[in-house]
């Protein structure tokens, strides 16, 4: 069976992004051996839509099953017409993920865990799921770690279709995210001062 997972990066010891349109990228699992594809988001920065054409990628892709940390109305009405299950509340690694489905451990959602919009942020940069894609030092100048506005939504409201524990899981994840940036960007700063 092929499962869609969205990830910050193409490995299967990444973690996983909480937002379903705007992940950095999907891996695309066949469970039986393991084996993926990477795919970079295309999405990640179109101006609407992103979660429908997330949806319409990972689904031509052939997966029957999408493990994420939250996902808006319109990507999992596509989903779901697509006969895609969802699963939200993930967090940890990707492979830990796999292994929680696999386990049963996870079940699918009943709608959307998060409001239209969700992943674009709005206003005011907010510290958050964003992986910093923006405004300069993004990919290539800043060995990926982006000083940008990313895309993300800030702080996660708890999610009524979640379980306490699922939630406990995927803030536990996003913290983890949030303090492997931070040490990046604290090294990053060390060695531009020692120049």
């Amino acid at each position: 069976m092929i499962v869609a997972i969205t990830a910050t990066e193409p490995s299967l010891d990444a973690e996983i992004d909480p937002r379903f349109g705007r992940c950095q990228c999907f891996l695309i699992v066949e469970l039986d051996d393991m084996s993926f594809e990477a795919i970079e988001n295309p999405n990640i920065a179109v101006g609407g839509g992103a979660g429908i054409q997330s949806a319409k990628l990972v689904a031509d892709k052939g997966a029957k099953v999408v493990l994420t940390g939250n996902c808006g109305p319109n990507a999992f009405s596509t989903l779901e017409a697509a006969g895609v299950q969802v699963v939200v509340g993930m967090g940890g690694s990707v492979r830990e993920a796999i292994e929680a489905y696999k386990s049963g451990a996870v079940s699918s959602a009943g709608g959307a865990s998060v409001q239209a919009k969700f992943g674009m942020g709005g206003g005011a940069p907010q510290p958050g799921a964003g992986m910093g894609r923006g405004m300069g030092m993004g990919r290539g100048m800043g060995r990926g770690m982006g000083m940008g506005r990313g895309m993300g939504a800030g702080p996660m409201p708890q999610q009524a279709s979640m379980t306490r524990e699922d939630e406990l899981q995927m803030l536990k994840g996003q913290a983890r995210q949030i303090q492997d940036q931070l040490k990046q960007i604290t090294d990053r700063i060390g060695e531009l001062e020692r120049q």
